[in-house]
C-alpha cells in the first residue's frame, strides 16, 4: 500500500512538474530543442516510476529504522544548508563541505571525505565554469 501511496505522489509531482515545464516563456534567442525539452524529459522519467510503484507495488516494503531514517534526514537537511550557503560562500567552499560530509556518511574516512569533497568541487568547477563558462555562485574568495 505504501508504494502505491508513493507512488501516486510522484505522479501528482510528475503532472505538477510537466504543467510548470509547459508555461515556459520562449525567450527571443530559441535554440532548436527549447526551454521546455528538458523539464518535459525529467516529468516523463518521475512520471513512469511512478506509474510502475502503482502497478508493480512490493509485498513488504522494508521501511528503514530510526537510525537510517535519522542519516536522510540530515542528509536533506545538508542539502538545504548547501542551497542557503550557496550564494553566500560560493560554489567552490559549499560543495567542498556538503561533498565531504555526504561521503562520510556514506562510510569513507573523515580525510579521505574532505578530499573527495575538494576533489569533486574543484574538478566540476574546472569543467564547468572555467572550461565550459557557465556561471557558478562566486562566495568572497571570488570562485
Amino acid at each position: 500500500m505504501s508504494d502505491r501511496i508513493f507512488g501516486g505522489f510522484g505522479l501528482a509531482l510528475a503532472i505538477f512538474y510537466i504543467w510548470a515545464a509547459s508555461i515556459i516563456k520562449d525567450s527571443f534567442m530559441v535554440d532548436v530543442v527549447g526551454p521546455r525539452a528538458f523539464p518535459y524529459i525529467v516529468g516523463t522519467i518521475i512520471a513512469l516510476c511512478s506509474l510502475y510503484f502503482i502497478l508493480r507495488p512490493d509485498d513488504e516494503p522494508e521501511w528503514p529504522h530510526m537510525r537510517e531514517f535519522t542519516e536522510i534526514v540530515f542528509a536533506a537537511a545538508v542539502m538545504f544548508a548547501y542551497c542557503f550557503a550557496l550564494p553566500e560562500l560560493g560554489f567552490v567552499i559549499s560543495t567542498i563541505f556538503a561533498t565531504a560530509y555526504l561521503t562520510w556518511r556514506l562510510g569513507t574516512a573523515p580525510l579521505w571525505s574532505f578530499v573527495v569533497g575538494l576533489g569533486t568541487s574543484v574538478g566540476i568547477y574546472v569543467v564547468f565554469h572555467l572550461i565550459l563558462g557557465l556561471a557558478l555562485a562566486e562566495g568572497p574568495l571570488g570562485f
